[in-house]
């Protein structure tokens, strides 16, 4: 039986066997909804609509709700059987705790009995899913924004930075822009996070985006419940807030000087293997135009080294990105479980949650 990789976010779940050159076979939110005992959902008895976030900014926060969605990948979703449980690869978000770390271990010896663990940090298994064991990670994710550089496969924790804006902000900005440019429409969070998804782009440039915001286009869509809603210069004002965070009302410097910042901060012999071999990641980084915005602020940042980006491998699956971490962590489970480098249930029982600090790293 394959290991187990699992890349929990703050707006989708990544998992599936370590099957590296195939997509995570199951992506689904994190977001739960509460269930009342009957099994129907607790709004269909006139109680207010109650969702649940077990993942926030990308740490686990509600252990209950995170042990009810395990067991649905794992058993219903992945077809586990109880008593003959696997092997499992975490992804690590930058600057995860070590109490974190230690609870999940505890979790899935205890309540999951599987028979192997694994974690590793998700900048590193970004750079593995194109083949690269040192450089930067710019990962834009739902909840958070981190910038990693990595060395021979170990996080530069010192200089790492990381911000806590991601999309889930992006979407609330967009909400925000359109409900002053539609008064009389009633826009749903989930609306807007779909209307972001198809409408938003990013600006070539800072000139070219303060053109956007005196001529521009206007699409109407119908939102799911009838509404029409008018979009224009709104699209381009969330991929602008990535480079002029001011747009987000932050007093900050955008995202490619943040990335030359950070990457100053570490010894300068290794500025150039950095710099040259950054990675984009995490689902905002899909916004149309983006990545074409940020090779144009990298040709002008202030570095003497320009970044440049890294391209995902041909023959990895599309939107690799979007996804990178879990592709990482599949290369990796093809290592460490056969090496038998992981967190085995022997050491587990010996040493407690703690080995997870001597055994991954």
């Amino acid at each position: 039986m394959e290991a187990v990789v699992i890349d929990a976010g703050s707006k989708l779940l990544k998992a599936g066997p370590a099957i590296p050159d195939q997509s995570p076979s199951m992506i689904i939110p994190t977001q739960m909804k509460r269930m009342v005992e009957d099994g129907s959902s607790a709004d269909g008895l006139g109680f207010e609509d109650v969702t649940i976030d077990p993942v926030v900014r990308g740490f686990i926060k509600d252990w209950d709700a995170m042990e009810d969605l395990l067991h649905h990948v794992l058993y219903t979703g992945l077809g586990w059987e109880l008593g003959n449980e696997g092997q499992i690869l975490f992804t690590d978000p930058l600057y995860t705790p070590k109490a974190l770390k230690e609870q999940l271990v505890q979790l899935l010896f205890e309540t999951f009995n599987v028979s192997g663990f694994y974690a590793s940090e998700q900048a590193v298994l970004s750079l593995y899913a194109v083949g690269r064991i040192s450089g930067c990670t710019v990962d834009i994710g739902h909840g958070k924004i981190d910038i990693a550089p990595v060395l021979e496969g170990a996080v530069q924790h010192i200089a790492s930075r990381r911000f806590e804006i991601g999309g889930f902000d992006l979407t609330k900005l967009l909400a925000q822009e359109l409900s002053k440019s539609n008064p009389l429409v009633n826009l749903s969070f989930a609306d807007a996070e779909k209307l972001k998804e198809q409408y938003s782009c990013c600006a070539e440039d800072e000139v070219a985006y303060e053109r956007t915001q005196k001529s521009y286009e206007t699409e109407e869509h119908t939102l799911p419940d009838g509404q029409v809603i008018k979009i224009g210069r709104e699209r381009y004002t969330v991929g602008e807030a990535l480079f002029q965070p001011s747009v987000l009302g932050l007093d900050a410097h955008g995202i490619v000087e943040q990335l030359v910042r950070t990457i100053s901060t570490v010894s300068s012999e290794n500025h150039r293997q950095l710099l040259e071999n950054t990675v984009l990641c995490g689902g905002t980084t899909s916004l149309i135009g983006f990545e074409d915005r940020f090779q144009k602020e990298a040709s002008l940042c202030s570095s003497s080294i320009r970044p440049s980006l890294v391209k995902p491998p041909e023959y990895m699956p599309e939107n690799l990105m979007a996804y990178s971490a879990w592709v990482g962590g599949a290369i990796l489970a093809k290592v460490v479980f056969p090496q038998n480098q992981h967190v085995t249930k022997a050491d587990y029982h010996e040493t407690g949650p703690s080995v997870v600090h001597r055994k991954c790293f």
